[in-house]
């Protein structure tokens, strides 16, 4: 009889099976040292430093009658690290000796099948059928799976939506999900609106996702030409226009006054907006969004040092195509009850192959590069920076990635940036100049290509 063999896994792909089982809590009382798996996963393992009590923990996890990984077998309290590694590969063994597959938490929850077609064929979204479809979209299929055994579905239509004409909004809310629980919040989803009622430190916030949505003459392609990536912030399309585009759903979300909400009174309320509205948009629009939030625009000189001077400069309204809104949605009527805005150009369908990928699901005929611009921490850098690397088992991307929060400068209940200490933040400085602090890695947009063995290379835009 062949012995079973017990591997060490990476932590990425522990994360990607556990991610959503695992407690907020978890992270102040213990630090993960190492994760392990029997050959067919069937059961999984992590040893832990119990940093209150100085000594170690094993936890054993197998999936619950859902699917789901759950621990089911635990020894703590033990002294050495080498004494809680040999009675977790000792019990990981015993456990997958037994074949079983299933272990049965005696719950009745249930996930959610996102795959399975509920919606006609041709009325489901392109972008959905090419997740079903395309081989080179495997590594994202394969990790939502995972994903989608713990998330809880508040209006009973996630998966009729995401399927059809509501792909962009509910992909992003599932974003925004993710993110949450890598931030280490307790997510609270028994609400309607706002989507997330989330809690860290004994403090309350409220978040609702929004999107820029597509118009219904500009429906989105299958199949697209990807040689030009996207459209500057200086072309045709124009700062107004963009800004414009983003005060629309921004200006509804407002005027639903979600304050007034038992559940909302009292704590920091952000809107959480992704922009979707065409090909390959999210790379283009950081700029405007910038500019209308805060009613200000930034030009800039290098003085006889060469060092970098900006000057600021207030706008007043943005006009495009016939439309005229006023700039500076902070100072507009009942804006300080929204806290902050947050924005990432990142909540797309190469943002979650680009997880399950260097968590080692997908197809392994497939590759991807990324290439695309990030912050410049040189103070007197006009520029961002270039980067460009294959995504694979050493990638470490995480969920944050990309993320900004543009803070309200006149919140009735500002946002403790500490909460968030994983994304780049941004604050109207008195004199008019904004203020942005950034992680060491900060990309403001990225093209992700995938690249078949057996295919010619295709590029996939961040706005999948």
């Amino acid at each position: 009889m062949e012995e079973l063999k017990i591997k060490k896994i990476d932590v990425k792909r522990f994360n990607a099976f556990v991610g959503q089982s695992r407690s907020p809590v978890a992270a102040y009382v213990g630090q993960e040292l190492a994760w392990y798996s029997n050959t067919e996963e069937t059961v999984i393992g992590v040893l832990i430093l119990d940093i209150v009590d100085n000594d170690y923990v094993a936890v054993i996890l197998g999936r619950d009658e859902s699917g789901r990984f759950r621990a089911f077998d635990t020894n703590s309290c033990i002294q050495t690290e080498d004494e809680a590694t040999h009675w977790l590969i000792r019990m990981m063994k015993w456990h997958a000796g037994k074949g079983q597959r299933i272990f049965p938490q005696n719950d009745a929850g249930k996930g959610v099948d996102l795959f399975a077609p509920i919606v006609p064929t041709e009325k489901q979204h392109p972008y959905f059928i090419r997740l079903i479809r395309d081989p080179g979209f495997s590594s994202a299929k394969a990790i939502i799976n995972e994903i989608m055994l713990h998330f809880i579905d508040v209006d009973g239509n996630f998966v009729e939506q995401f399927q059809s004409t509501g792909f962009d909004s509910r992909l992003w809310e599932l974003y925004l999900n993710l993110y949450l629980s890598e931030e280490q919040f307790f997510v609270n989803r028994e609400h309607n609106a706002p989507e997330f009622i989330v809690e860290k430190s004994g403090k309350k916030i409220a978040i609702e996702a929004v999107i820029v949505g597509r118009k219904d003459d500009n429906p989105p392609k299958y199949f697209r030409y990807s040689g030009q990536v996207g459209t500057s912030d200086n072309d045709s399309e124009g700062l107004d226009a963009m800004a414009i585009k983003f005060g629309s759903p921004l200006y509804t979300k407002l005027n639903k006054r979600y304050w007034e909400l038992s559940h909302v009174s009292g704590i920091p309320l952000i809107f959480a907006i992704a922009d979707f509205h065409d090909d390959q948009s999210m790379l283009w629009g950081s700029t405007a969004l910038i500019n209308y939030l805060y009613g200000v625009k930034e030009d800039f000189h290098y003085d006889s040092n060469n060092h970098l001077v900006i000057i600021p400069s207030k706008i007043d309204v943005h006009t495009a195509g016939g439309k005229e809104i006023p700039s500076g949605y902070f100072f507009q009527p009942d804006a300080e009850y929204v806290s902050a805005v947050l924005f990432s150009a990142s909540g797309t369908i190469s943002k979650f192959n680009r997880m399950g990928r260097q968590a080692g699901f997908g197809d392994p005929n497939v590759a991807m590069i990324r290439e695309g611009m990030c912050y410049d921490h040189d103070p007197d850098s006009s520029l961002p920076k270039v980067f460009r690397y294959e995504v694979d088992k050493n990638s470490s991307e995480t969920w944050g990635e990309g993320l900004s929060m543009f803070h309200n400068p006149n919140a009735l209940y500002p946002v403790p940036e500490e909460l968030f200490p994983s994304i780049a933040h941004h604050h109207l400085l008195k004199d008019g100049r904004i203020e942005s602090r950034s992680p060491q890695f900060h990309p403001y947009g990225s093209v992700t290509y995938i690249i078949r063995t057996k295919d010619s290379w295709k590029g996939e835009g961040d706005d999948l």
